[in-house]
């Protein structure tokens, strides 16, 4: 007999429809437009938007839901936003929610890449230098955050430490993954951690059946496409591979991805160091999701890919997986997250990707961009304005650019 799914209990659910996929469009689109500050932010403007404006769920069934997605690998905040549409008006639903979320920032960073191709001095001026500058601060302030929340017992400290070392000593994706592997295996061991409280499990419409296949295809294209790369010449199959595995591994959000894209693009001559940071910078100064940045290392690419199609390809190459997790994830996870050795794992990987943050800022981040005095009192000025001052990164973004051009008209380089 076919399997059937239990009916929804959920007194926020809602048939999707034409006008459900409508809504969540428009109402992801505004926050894609008007949503700055990073994935912390994100789930704020998600929560006052869909909690307390429209009612969408409540707070507990949000809450489970943000404790999924950052517990999975993948950029959470667009995870909960895949979620919440898929909710709201099935899978044309989470279609719409990653769209209206995505575009806005990926057309912006495109565009940014067009001027770069345009213009080739653009990488080497003083404004953009401004912009890998301001990079530092970024990701310094990533760094300061994440260890002072997923750090906060000497354990998950010498984690952190012993991963920074190990991929400075092995500065490779392979490295950067191993380390958080060997995070994950060390915190299951060590690792002591309290039980998440029981929580009500809540109908997203994906059956268990349904949600085994998507991580089956999940695995299948993490297992395919580097076979298939290193059996074709095919820059689009080369590109994919690198762009699928991060989406795939990166715990940590938008920041720790940095680390392995610049590890897949740069060594092979895809995209100059230069030119990834200045994206990377850009990147700082457009609103919603950062993993955006895969449109703009797309379309600098040079041919066959690059322009249009480079990027929006590896922009939706790169989220496949984080959709294919959470949407497989969602009928297995009050199961999975009261498991002690699954919290203990985690626990172990995030302090692992402290570790892996730490050492992308200081290879390959700030060896490109700090190479004066002038530098690092603009990148420190930058982080006091984000971190103590609270600023908006966009607008610290572009005081950096600023302060760049007038550095370098007036020769300033000591």
């Amino acid at each position: 007999m076919p399997q059937t799914r239990p009916e929804a209990t959920d007194p926020d659910a809602r048939p999707p429809g034409r006008g459900a996929v409508l809504e969540v469009l428009l109402a992801f689109l505004k926050l894609g437009l008007t949503s700055f500050g990073g994935p912390v932010a994100h789930l704020g403007y998600f929560r006052t938007e869909f909690v307390e404006r429209r009612g969408w769920l409540d707070d507990r069934s949000y809450s489970d839901l943000v404790a999924l997605c950052q517990f999975l690998p993948g950029p959470a905040s667009s995870q909960v936003g895949m979620a919440l549409g898929l909710r709201r008006a099935g899978w044309a639903g989470a279609l719409a929610a990653w769209l209206g979320f995505t575009l806005p920032s990926a057309v912006a960073l495109i565009l940014f890449a067009y001027g770069v191709a345009e213009w080739s001095g653009l990488t080497g001026s003083g404004a953009v230098h401004g912009l890998k500058v301001v990079a530092v601060a970024v990701v310094a302030q990533a760094v300061w955050g994440m260890a002072r929340s997923l750090c906060p017992d000497r354990l998950r400290a010498g984690i952190a430490f012993g991963a920074a070392l190990m991929v400075l000593a092995l500065p490779t994706a392979a490295g950067q993954i191993a380390a958080i592997v060997l995070g994950g295996l060390i915190g299951r061991r060590a690792l002591t951690l309290e039980h998440l409280p029981p929580a009500t499990h809540h109908d997203y419409g994906v059956g268990r059946r349904t949600g085994a296949m998507l991580l089956g295809l999940l695995l299948t294209g993490l297992i395919l496409l580097p076979m298939l790369a290193a059996a074709q010449a095919s820059p689009w199959l080369a590109a994919g591979a690198v762009f699928y595995k991060a989406g795939a591994l990166v715990f940590g959000g938008g920041h720790v991805v940095l680390p392995l894209l610049q590890s897949g693009v740069v060594p092979p001559g895809w995209v100059s160091n230069d030119a990834f940071l200045a994206g990377y910078g850009a990147a700082q100064a457009v609103p919603g999701p950062l993993f955006t940045f895969a449109a703009y290392l797309g379309a600098v690419m040079p041919a066959p890919l690059g322009g249009w199609a480079g990027g929006l390809g590896l922009l939706v190459v790169l989220f496949l997986p984080a959709f294919l997790l959470v949407a497989g994830a969602l009928p297995f996870w009050e199961a999975m997250r009261q498991r002690a050795g699954v919290q203990r794992a985690m626990g172990g990987v995030n302090a692992a990707v402290v570790g892996v943050l730490g050492a992308a800022l200081y290879d390959p981040v700030w060896t490109s961009a700090i190479q004066s005095r002038a530098d690092f009192g603009l990148a420190l000025a930058a982080f006091g304005l984000l971190v103590h001052a609270r600023m908006s990164p966009v607008l610290v973004v572009t005081l950096a650019a600023v302060a760049g051009w007038a550095l370098a008209f007036w020769g300033v380089t000591g």
